[in-house]
Parts: structure tokens; sequence; C-alpha cells
């Protein structure tokens, strides 16, 4: 018999049970505390339509994940009235924009709005007891409480959600936890004087003798805010898909470059994991030896794709390839970190001091662009050119070990010797060709799920990473 509504994995339907039976206990412990305004019904009605309101409007975030000011408006409710209350209030009226459509599924629900008000309740409590215990000092008393409250808020709010989505994924709770909410800590801080900002203004009337005036110019502000965000996050998307299509441009131009940066690119996350490289730089790495060779879009073809030998002239030309990637790359420098501009820099420099653009030697010579200088030899080797025939791996792997210590750093030639032993996807040029499917994208992760301040919500891509709740 089939049945009547869908259900969640039973490990994911536990937590959620766990977490509804949680909320139901601090409901009732919370429902003595008293709150600092005293409600009326027009009260409640108001900050019911803007909790509405917050959680239908959300700022894009990695992973597909999202934050929205619904985490003020809550901030807000607790300072204004009981914790109970506050809590009931984001419970019930927590409406996601894909409430009622066949995607977003009753657990998926009733797990955002249990977690919201959970987090929302806990947070009411550590407001009320910074005013219980500190009320001697009112302006440090708000002060503790309002960052007590934050603090409070973020880790019941996105612990919840980092939790769900690792038992619903599979996806580790470290990954899942640095790649979507490491930072976020820091704009739930900057963001908790804004939420008693709405508060005071509601209490304080500026205009028409009603305080609901002020904090809708106030969340104008911040809708404003937002928009200009949103803005600034399509324009770096937009720099990103430019890049991809240019490197993509640079491979198709020569056969015997046919995916070199994606290959140097997986020839370098081999190594950085090797290495000991945590997650976050092996990511970064790879992004840099995607777009390694980024200035070659700058020298003519009749230089980059001559067949015989180069001229002095020429030769010089394509010297200047390092330079020239951070000039096409100027717009956005500031987003690139010094670790991957070096690794654009100084990817042709040599261990004994003999390469170029600067002549660096040993240690001087970034680490990054070592690893990337080793990879994307031994994929030029493998490769082959039209003036120079490819190599077998075996051949390769011989001309790196020699040129230890003089081209390439040694250290990294021999974490390189022991992979090359591993007989990876990338050791051999035609096997990698073959088996080669999608091109690793340049802005990182494919997005899956939705959350806003932190919640789950169905997939939205079929790229074939873990999916959602």
């Amino acid at each position: 018999m089939k049945a009547l509504l869908p259900l969640p994995p039973l490990r994911v339907l536990l937590f959620l049970l766990c977490l509804l039976g949680a909320f139901v206990g601090l409901l009732y412990a919370l429902r003595l505390q008293p709150g600092p305004y005293p409600p009326e019904a027009l009260d409640m009605v108001f900050w019911a339509v803007l909790i509405v309101l917050a959680r239908r409007i959300h700022v894009p975030l990695p992973f597909n994940a999202a934050m929205s000011h619904a985490f003020v408006v809550a901030l807000a409710t607790v300072t204004l009235f009981p914790a109970w209350l506050a809590a009931g209030l984001m419970f019930i009226f927590s409406f996601n924009k894909d409430f009622g459509r066949p995607g977003y599924t009753w657990y998926k629900d009733l797990f955002n709005r249990t977690q919201s008000g959970l987090a929302t309740g806990l947070a009411g409590w550590a407001w009320g007891w910074a005013q219980a215990h500190l009320g001697s000092h009112p302006y440090l008393q708000e002060a503790v409480g309002i960052v007590a409250a934050s603090l409070v808020y973020f880790f019941v709010n996105v612990g919840s959600v980092t939790y769900v989505i690792h038992l619903a994924s599979g996806v580790g709770l470290r990954k899942v936890w640095f790649e979507n909410y490491s930072w976020l800590w820091v704009s739930y801080l900057v963001q908790a004087p804004a939420g008693l900002l709405l508060a005071k203004a509601y209490q304080t009337p500026l205009v028409w003798g009603w305080g609901g005036f002020t904090v809708l110019f106030l969340m104008l502000l911040l809708y404003f805010s937002r928009y200009y965000w949103d803005e600034k996050v399509k324009l770096e998307e937009s720099f990103d898909t430019t890049i991809e299509l240019l490197v993509s441009a640079l491979d198709a131009k020569d056969p015997f470059t046919r995916l070199h940066s994606e290959r140097v690119a997986a020839i370098a996350s081999s190594l950085a994991k090797r290495m000991g490289f945590d997650e976050q730089d092996t990511k970064r790495i790879t992004y840099a030896a995607r777009i390694h060779d980024i200035g070659k879009v700058a020298i003519p073809d009749s230089v980059l794709l001559k067949p015989g030998k180069l001229s002095a002239e020429e030769f010089a030309l394509i010297k200047s390839h390092p330079a020239k990637g951070l000039e096409v790359l100027r717009p956005m420098l500031s987003r690139l970190s010094k670790d991957i501009q070096g690794v654009i820099l100084h990817h042709h420099e040599r261990w004994d001091g003999t390469g170029y653009p600067h002549g660096l030697k040993e240690e001087q010579i970034p680490l990054w662009a070592r690893i990337i200088a080793l990879a994307d030899a031994y994929e030029a080797m493998t490769a082959g050119r039209a003036y120079s025939p490819a190599k077998t791996p075996q051949e390769a792997l011989n001309e790196i070990i020699m040129q230890a210590g003089r081209q390439f750093d040694p250290q990294v030639v021999r974490h390189f010797e022991a992979l090359w032993h591993e007989d990876l996807i990338w050791k051999d040029r035609g096997e990698f060709l073959r088996r080669y499917t999608l091109p690793a994208h340049l802005s990182g992760l494919s997005s899956l799920l939705d959350s806003g301040p932190a919640s789950a919500t169905s997939p939205t891509s079929s790229s074939g990473r873990p999916g959602s709740l």
C-alpha cells in the first residue's frame, strides 16, 4: 500500500522528532519568563507579517544556501515579547517561498519551522538571562544580551541545519560547515544590533505615533542593501563564467592542449591532498591550476600555435603570459588570494632560479606555484606539442625525477612519484581524455540546498552531488 505522505530517511525523521520534542519542552519551560513589552493583537499581527516577508526574500550563499533578514526580525521579537511568544511566532509564520509546492515536503517545512522556533526560543532565553543578571548595568545588559542571543541563535540554527544536511546527504559535517556556514557567525554578530534597533524603533515611534512605520523604513534600507549585495554576487558570477569561457577557448585552440588546464588541475589536486593541504586550500589550488595559463589569451595565435621553433622575440612574448594573466584578471584581483595570484605569476619559476618572470629560487617560489609547475610540466610532456613529440608517462616521470633540485622542488617530486605509482586517472593522458566528462567549474561546488537564515529545501541541481532532505 502506497504511503499517503512521503517520509524522510529514518535517521532524519528521528532527528526531526527530537528537535520537535526539544522545541515543545522549551516552550513549556519558557512559559513563565516575562517579556519587557506587553504584547497586543496589533503587535503580534505586525511582527507575524514581518516574519513572513523576511523569510521569503533571501541572499544567495554557497551550496545554494541563503540567508534572510528573518534573523534580524527574530532578534527584535525576543527583545520585545516573552521568549515563548517570539518562538511561537517564528514557528507559525516561518513560511518558506516554496511552501505549498509539491517539491517542498511536509517534513522539510516542519524541520525549518521547528529549528527556527527553537533557535528563537533559546535566543530569547539568553536575552532574558542577561536582563535578569545584569540589571544594574543597562547598556552592558543590552549589549551582552543581544550578542548572546545572536550567538545562541546562530549555533542552534546553523548547527541543526548542518547536521540534517549531513544525515540526508552523507556529506561530512566538516565539509558542510566550512563550505557553507563557517563564516556566517561574523554576519550574525554584525546584524545583531539591527535586531535591537528594530525593537527600539518599534517602542519609540518617530512618525505618526506608531513604531511600525519606523520599522518598515529600516527594513526597507536592509532590503536595499540586500539588493545591491545580490547585484555584487551576480557580477562576480559573471566574472567566473567569463574566465571559464576564456580557459575553455584557450584549451580548444590547439589539439595538443585539449583539457590541459583540467588535467593540470587534477594532478595539482592529488598533489595537494598528498602533501596534507586541507580541503579548502586543495580547492583553491585546483582553482589556481585551472586558470594558471589565462594570460595566454593575450598572446597572438601566430605565436602561441606556431609549429616550429620560436624566435627570441616570440619566446619573450610567450614568457610574458604570467604577467599578462594578472592583467587579464585585473577587474577581479580583489577576489583572488595572494596565493592564487602567485600561481599565475610564478608557475614558470624554477627551483634553481633560472625560470621566469622573476628568476625566483627555491623557497622564494610560492609553494602552490611549485606544485602547479610540476603538474603543468608533466601534462605538457605527456601531451606533446607540434614541435615536440609526447613522452610516455614513464619517460615523463623519469624526466621529472632527473629535474628534482633543478627545475622542480625535490619534496614535491617525491610526493608526485608516490602518486604516480598509485596509477591515478591523470597518469595517462589518453585515459584522462576518454574518462573526463564534466569541466571543473571555477566557482566551486554545485548548488543543491537552499536555506534562510539556514533551512533545508529541495535540491535544485542535477549535477550528481548529494541532495537535500
